[in-house]
């Protein structure tokens, strides 16, 4: 499966939330897309609950399924609680770590930073979006690249306090991961448990 670029409110509305951001489109018709979305009445199944929590988790990140396979793996083969972990993996990816630090409004534009050659990692430029960023490293806006306005315009208002994990230098354009987060620092509202059951079957 290719990575999905079709309209992103279809996405959420299926989801009932707006996992990509504000949307003003899921807030005038919160229910699912399609001919039918406000009539479907019919119960989801254990496994469909199991499903839809792992598929809006892969949106939300931006993960490929075989991404997402290989990052559960990973998680099981940790120590830690298997689902916790996953969402700490899920976490540590630089396009991530770059959106968390207000450097882009959305993933997706995080994940063009990355690729487009913009983003610094402890001074050397790294274009991989799922490059795993580890505790003390330093993400910064390559130095050329400071004046971008897409860049600036993301940091203009942006709350850096809100993830305890990261440290923001404002004057350097630069952000500290301080420590992998903890589960309750994490605000998606993802039900990990769900998707660990639906691969341990």
């Amino acid at each position: 499966m290719a990575r999905y670029t079709g309209p992103k409110s279809k996405i959420a509305r299926k989801f009932g939330e707006p996992i990509f951001g504000p949307d003003k489109a899921q807030s005038r018709r919160n229910y699912a897309p399609g001919q039918h979305g406000n009539s479907r009445k019919h119960k989801t199944s254990e496994y469909g609950i199991q499903l839809k929590e792992k598929q809006k988790a892969k949106y939300t990140y931006g993960v490929l399924e075989r991404q997402f396979r290989n990052m559960f793996e990973k998680a099981e083969r940790s120590k830690g609680v298997t689902g916790e972990v996953l969402l700490q993996l899920l976490e540590c990816r630089l396009d991530n770590v770059v959106y968390r630090l207000g450097m882009a409004k959305t993933r997706a534009a995080a994940r063009q930073l990355v690729s487009h050659r913009h983003i610094t990692v402890d001074g050397k430029v790294v274009n991989i979006p799922s490059y795993s960023v580890k505790q003390g490293q330093v993400i910064a806006v390559r130095e050329r690249d400071k004046s971008m306005v897409v860049i600036v315009d993301a940091l203009n208002g942006f709350n850096h306090a809100k993830y305890p994990w990261l440290e923001w230098d404002n004057n350097a354009m630069a952000g500290k991961f301080l420590h992998t987060p903890e589960r309750a620092d994490i605000p998606e509202n993802i039900k990990e448990q769900l998707i660990v059951e639906l691969y341990s079957k």
